[in-house]
């Protein structure tokens, strides 16, 4: 009874699904601008928005210069966004605030433009290309629009993306010293706190700095002994003066003694 019921109720939706496929592809081969259109937008208001961009697609070259043309290329750009097609609705979104400068939804346009990009930056393991360029265009906006209530959401995001490269410059420098290379380590620890001064991972960089010195002294030729601990305890003293209560501060001390007993000898 119950399969009979399945097999009822599935055979009902596949005929449905075809009686729709037919008339979406009526609709695609009909020279009915207007109906095509209003379609269209029935199909973005139900949330269709695969179908719906369809149809705005064959549009766009007909309707351009129209009085229909600044709607249909906003819900157009939509629809690739709510089906998260980022790099197309970011190009759409640009495309009508250049195109319709002066419409009341231009700076909405260019702010969705932006903020596409921002959702096309990677997880921190990736390659950040994409990162820096959300961060440029969001600045953009802020340059431009600086009263406009998304210059402070603007802002956010960028601190938001700033951190992710903060991280992976971190993580990157980090590399290093998990290696054992620790001339290298300090290098570019230094230059990712160079970079991002304000990273949240300023503590654990700088400790990691001073134990880089530290272990590159302790695994030193005579020679270069002393001069390296003796930046060992230089980089104690600018660790413990910004940190004083780290929680690295047991181990900061451990290295500042032996290095000082070092230097005594």
């Amino acid at each position: 009874m119950i399969k009979n019921m399945r097999r009822t109720i599935l055979i009902f939706a596949l005929i449905i699904l075809g009686v729709t496929s037919c008339k979406y592809e009526k609709l695609l081969k009909s020279t009915d601008y207007k109906n095509k259109y209003d379609k269209a937008v029935e199909y973005y208001n139900e949330g269709d928005y695969m179908h719906a961009s369809g149809l705005f697609d064959q549009l766009r070259p007909i309707l351009r210069a129209t009085k229909y043309a600044d709607t249909l290329f906003y819900y157009n750009a939509y629809c690739s966004y709510n089906t998260k097609d980022y790099i197309l609705a970011a190009h759409y979104f640009e495309e009508f605030y250049k195109t319709f400068g002066n419409s009341p939804f231009a700076e909405e346009a260019e702010f969705m433009s932006a903020y596409c990009t921002y959702k096309m930056s990677p997880r921190v393991g990736l390659e950040q290309s994409a990162t820096y360029g959300a961060i440029n265009k969001l600045g953009l906006f802020i340059t431009r629009h600086p009263d406009s209530e998304k210059a402070f959401e603007c802002n956010n995001l960028i601190i938001e993306l700033k951190n992710k490269l903060s991280e992976k410059s971190f993580e990157n420098a980090k590399l290093y010293y998990n290696m054992g290379k620790y001339k290298s380590a300090i290098i570019a620890l230094n230059n990712s706190l160079e970079d991002f001064p304000d990273t949240k991972f300023r503590e654990e960089i700088m400790f990691l700095v001073l134990k880089s010195n530290y272990l590159l002294a302790s695994n030193s030729v005579i020679s270069k002994k002393i001069e390296r601990f003796q930046a060992t305890v230089d980089e104690y003293y600018s660790f413990t003066n910004e940190f004083p209560e780290s929680k690295y501060k047991k181990q900061a001390k451990h290295i500042y003694k032996e290095s000082n007993k070092v230097l005594e000898n």
